[in-house]
């Protein structure tokens, strides 16, 4: 076990929007450090939401991140040589790497198109409580449910 928890780094919002949503969007998206790549990706995927939907993309980005981040998820806890799949509240920033990183996995799954269609894509059906985003958030909270009975485990 460590001894104490890392600092949490400083990082700057994106120069266009001013959000930090999109930043640490735009470092998930990015593959061998092509930063650039990842940027002109977030940015054409911001714009197709921006035209379908009709409203400020990042309010739409704000709004799809919120409904895919999950209450409760289940974490194995050892109990006299039984694992226990114990359900716990997840924390916000916890949250917030999970519904990225389910956005972001849920998009890449999608077929043809090119990325920042598919993202886009994705952000509108999660905005809009719909897609595989919300499909697995969905799944993380019946699991959660279904091991409810373990609660008293919590740590």
């Amino acid at each position: 076990m460590r001894r104490t928890k890392p600092e949490k780094r400083e990082i700057a919002p994106d120069t266009k929007f001013q959000s930090m949503a999109v930043t640490n969007l735009v470092h998930r998206i990015m593959e061998r450090g092509k930063k650039s790549t990842a940027l002109r990706i977030m940015y054409a995927a911001l714009d197709i939401v921006e035209e379908k939907a009709g409203r400020n993309p990042i309010e739409v980005l704000e709004m799809a991140l919120k409904n895919v981040g999950p209450v409760m998820e289940v974490r194995p806890r050892r109990v006299g040589g039984a694992t226990y799949q114990v359900p716990m509240e997840v924390p916000s920033d916890r949250r917030m790497t999970l519904a990225m990183r389910w956005l972001l996995d849920a998009a890449r799954a999608r077929t043809g198109k090119s990325f920042a269609e598919k993202l886009s894509a994705e952000i509108l059906d999660a905005a809009q409580n719909q897609g595989a985003a919300i499909r697995k958030r969905e799944e993380t909270h019946k699991m959660a449910e279904a091991n409810r009975a373990f609660s008293h485990y919590r740590m």
